[in-house]
């Protein structure tokens, strides 16, 4: 999925909710769309193509995974990632990174940026990892995100041949206790990146 093809429908939310909905409800997944997974060859360059265009501002960081595992195979990966809201749906940029081709293998020929997942918000990212397992969709990559006090676990599941696209369990922990997103927070530390000219947390 094109990226500009879903941002010009005129009901955006709609149309992200309705990604592989025969499947979610057959697998009765309860949770609305949060966030759509978005490959890019240069997050800067597509963060700020996309707020010349009206959308976010981004957050931009990157950081190395204290874990990623992918097919069952520990590794490492470091990557880049901006994040930004449109009508109530996280934009996820992501850049190929270092140390794995999943999300490399979805950039685009032309550059344009690619809805490679849609993610879903839960606290039982574990529970919901093994339920898509049992029908027929595994477990891609686990992997775990730490900034401090915050923590982030995810699951890309292999659904493609189920959905058409990949689907992502993503579970927010702060000093351990379940959270959620903060997008007030992240429009915020946006605004400053963009004000400073510092575009980049780099958290190691």
């Amino acid at each position: 999925m094109l990226l500009a093809d879903m941002l010009a429908h005129p009901d955006f939310n709609k149309r992200m909710q309705a990604v592989a909905a025969p499947f979610r409800k057959k697998a009765g997944i309860p949770f609305s769309v949060h966030q759509a997974g978005i490959v890019v060859l240069d997050v800067e360059a597509a963060a700020a193509s996309l707020e010349v265009q009206g959308f976010g501002p981004f957050m931009i960081a990157a950081a190395t995974l204290p874990r990623w595992t992918e097919r069952d195979a520990e590794g490492r990966f470091r990557g880049k990632m901006g994040v930004a809201y449109h009508d109530g749906v996280e934009l996820e940029l992501l850049e190929p990174g270092e140390g794995s081709d999943f999300y490399r293998r979805y950039v685009d020929p032309e550059g344009r940026p690619v809805i490679q997942h849609i993610g879903f918000l839960t606290h039982a990212v574990d529970e919901w990892a093994e339920r898509l397992s049992k029908m027929g969709c595994p477990a891609w990559v686990r992997g775990r995100i730490g900034v401090g006090p915050l923590s982030v676990d995810f699951a890309y599941m292999d659904s493609i041949h189920e959905t058409g696209t990949i689907l992502e369990f993503i579970g927010y922990r702060f000093a351990g206790i379940p959270a959620r997103p903060a997008a007030s927070i992240i429009r915020t530390v946006a605004w400053l990146q963009m004000k400073t000219g510092k575009r980049c947390i780099d958290f190691g």
